[in-house]
């Protein structure tokens, strides 16, 4: 019997927010989700990550209401997300209350998979959610963020596993978010951790960015992966995954059994080749987010990390200091004991590395949230950072060495008092809290609009219309 490969479609969450910043709108996908649902994908990548910060942020969208609209649209496929373990959603951590009730009302809005990771592969950030998922009824796939450096070894790797599988993992994710894993790196691994837990269904997950994606796939798939992550062709490549067709076509020819239907993906190819050349129009796709380039091997900058690096240098007018920032950012990273580049440490790394090229001077300024890793507030480092590094960073500040949610007080009880103004469901909360300024924001524009308010005359906080 046929090895059957199974595929997870990311154009609505991580080909979306590799190549154009997560600016897909609702409106603009939602011809094409009967089709996707009918196209025989194991899962559809559509929530997490950057998704639900950008609806609120720049799209006007509820995220709740996105993932409900979804839902309805997608009866027969398993919806999936991508949660940043104890950060949720955020780029801070928050209490273990929240990251509770986030889960279960993510599982509630549709929700059928949670690819939950952590940013420094801690997995003492990993545990609630894992077990809050589990306790939803969810799949939990619990997810290694793939990464080379001096500390990160197969062995690490292994263990990881081993510590996810008793939290309650169901399938195990590789997670190679800035495509640098190769081909015997991909075998190797997934052969180590099938040998570890067969039992565990492997998903692999990365990246076109520097062209290794089509062999490292099919060296895992020879390794026994179950299921890759792609993308339908006119999302893929460059910063995105390597496209949904052309894998299906070449793991057929090998023998392997792929369930997918080549009319629907035919359809949606021709559909989304007019959503993506409306984007290459307006600037929004950026030639540089859609070339090979095989620098990351060096500098492990995932798609994401890279296209918003490309967006910060083009508003302050400085895309020439674009390969200067490639040199510094592996630089922050191994003064930071070499985190995986995965958000929010991406982020983290990214903005400190421009600070540092713009300023002419390392370290002149730093941002809020370097000093709070230093200060151990994002949880173990995969290496220890150098004392004088930190010392330079957060001066005589104590470092936290416990799990750094133990530090938090559940906050949802006093939350709810600040977002009843605004509530009209229990989601509410979840979204105020994760972006508090940005949310207000969305609430007032989502009252003016149902309520035909002239938003420039109202305060919803005081429940006024001038008239």
């Amino acid at each position: 019997m046929a090895q059957k490969v199974q595929f997870v479609e990311t154009v609505l969450r991580d080909a979306n927010q590799s190549l154009i910043a997560t600016r897909l709108p609702y409106d603009k996908f939602a011809p094409m989700l009967e089709t996707i649902d009918k196209t025989g994908y194991y899962a559809v990548e559509c929530w997490g990550g950057a998704t639900f910060d950008v609806c609120l942020r720049y799209l006007n969208e509820d995220p709740w209401e996105r993932l409900r609209k979804i839902r309805a649209a997608v009866p027969n496929t398993k919806l999936q997300m991508l949660l940043r373990g104890q950060n949720v959603l955020g780029y801070s951590h928050y209490p273990d209350d929240f990251v509770k009730l986030f889960v279960q009302k993510s599982v509630e809005n549709g929700i059928d998979i949670i690819r939950i990771f952590d940013a420094l592969n801690d997995t003492n950030n990993l545990k609630v959610a894992m077990e809050a998922t589990v306790k939803a009824g969810a799949i939990a796939s619990g997810t290694l963020s793939y990464t080379t450096s001096p500390v990160h070894t197969q062995k690490k790797y292994v263990e990881m596993v081993k510590e996810l599988k008793e939290m309650g993992a169901s399938t195990i994710c590789i997670k190679d978010m800035a495509g640098i894993m190769g081909p015997k790196e991909a075998y190797d691994l997934v052969s180590a951790i099938k040998d570890a837990a067969p039992e565990l269904p492997i998903d692999l997950h990365t990246h076109s960015t520097t062209g290794l994606a089509f062999m490292t796939y099919l060296k895992a798939v020879e390794a026994g992966v179950d299921i890759i992550d792609t993308a339908i062709s006119p999302f893929s490549g460059g910063t995105s995954q390597p496209a949904t067709e052309t894998l299906a076509y070449a793991l057929r020819q090998l023998g392997y059994e792929v369930d997918l239907d080549d009319k629907c993906t035919k359809k949606m190819a021709d559909y989304f080749k007019v959503v993506r050349d409306d984007y290459i129009k307006d600037g929004t796709l950026m030639p540089k987010s859609m070339a090979t380039d095989t620098q990351c091997l060096t500098y492990q900058i995932p798609g994401g990390m890279l296209s918003n690096l490309l967006s910060q240098l083009k508003q302050v007018n400085a895309l020439d200091r674009f390969d200067e920032v490639l040199v510094e950012t592996p630089k922050v990273r191994k003064d930071m004991g070499y985190p995986p580049l995965v958000t929010p440490t991406s982020q983290m790394v990214g903005v400190q590395a421009v600070r540092n090229v713009l300023d002419g001077q390392r370290y002149k300024s730093v941002s809020k949230e370097i000093k709070a890793y230093c200060r151990g507030e994002y949880g173990r480092t995969p290496a220890p950072i150098d004392p004088a590094f930190v010392k330079k960073i957060i001066g005589n500040d104590k470092q936290i060495t416990c799990r750094p949610a133990d530090n938090l007080k559940p906050e949802l009880e006093e939350l709810r008092k600040k977002v009843k103004p605004y509530e009209e469901q229990e989601e509410d909360v979840l979204s105020y809290a994760l972006f508090e300024q940005v949310a207000e924001k969305f609430f007032e524009y989502r009252k003016n609009k149902k309520y035909g308010l002239d938003g420039d005359n109202a305060d919803g906080k005081l429940g006024v219309h001038s008239v």
